[in-house]
């Protein structure tokens, strides 16, 4: 095992398909590698619709209008979507809207405070919630609910949602990422140098560890 560990930062939203895929698959290649490399898991803040309002759009409109694309091309892109989800054992169900994230990363930001794994288990927690079960992720209930079953204090995840702690440190994070050109997500970056965009098989993120493990070791 390699002293140091390799950092990886994972820069994404909650909202974001390609997201979900892309740390399913990272998850499966960090296990695959197992005691050969020895990895530290960020989570980074980047909201794909910061001006999103409070109620959210509908999912189908917005992308149509975001990328240019009519219903079939949706469609088709949802199907691929699902298949790469199925494929790593995660489930993508139908949704209906697209919610503003801000809350969502403020919570992580303090799961990640807590320690124990907590922010890996509330994003996953996050991700289930919006892509398999459809929910409002932007829900301060919601988001207070599903911090509790991850095992945080509820009234301390309620009490920092009713507030604006952390906004400063969310916007700040957002922005240094942007300033370092990250404009799409998932943004895998290894040891702060090297950038792996989008949801790669598993393999991708397999041979980068391995590479990055093998070097450490040299």
């Amino acid at each position: 095992m390699s002293a140091t560990p390799i950092r990886i930062d994972f820069v994404s939203d909650v909202v974001c398909p390609w997201c979900a895929i892309g740390l399913n698959a990272l998850e499966q290649a960090i296990a695959r590698v197992g005691d050969d490399a020895e990895v530290e898991l960020h989570f980074q803040p980047f909201e794909l619709n910061p001006q999103m309002v409070p109620e959210g759009e509908d999912a189908t409109e917005h992308l149509a209008r975001k990328y240019g694309i009519d219903a079939q091309q949706i469609a088709r892109n949802r199907d691929v979507i699902r298949d790469r989800g199925a494929a790593l054992g995660f489930t993508f169900n139908a949704r209906e809207r697209i919610h503003n994230t801000f809350d969502a990363h403020r919570l992580l930001h303090w799961a990640a405070l807590e320690g124990a794994g907590r922010e890996r288990a509330l994003k996953h927690a996050l991700l289930r919630a919006y892509f398999t079960d459809g929910e409002d992720v932007s829900d301060r209930e919601v988001l207070v609910r599903l911090a509790a079953a991850v095992g945080l204090d509820a009234g301390r995840a309620r009490g920092v949602l009713d507030s604006d702690e952390y906004a400063d440190a969310i916007r700040a994070q957002e922005r240094y990422f942007l300033e370092r050109g990250i404009h799409s997500v998932p943004a895998i970056i290894l040891n702060q140098r090297h950038l792996i965009s989008g949801g790669q098989p598993v393999e991708v993120f397999e041979q980068a560890l391995r590479q990055l493990a093998d070097a450490k070791s040299a």
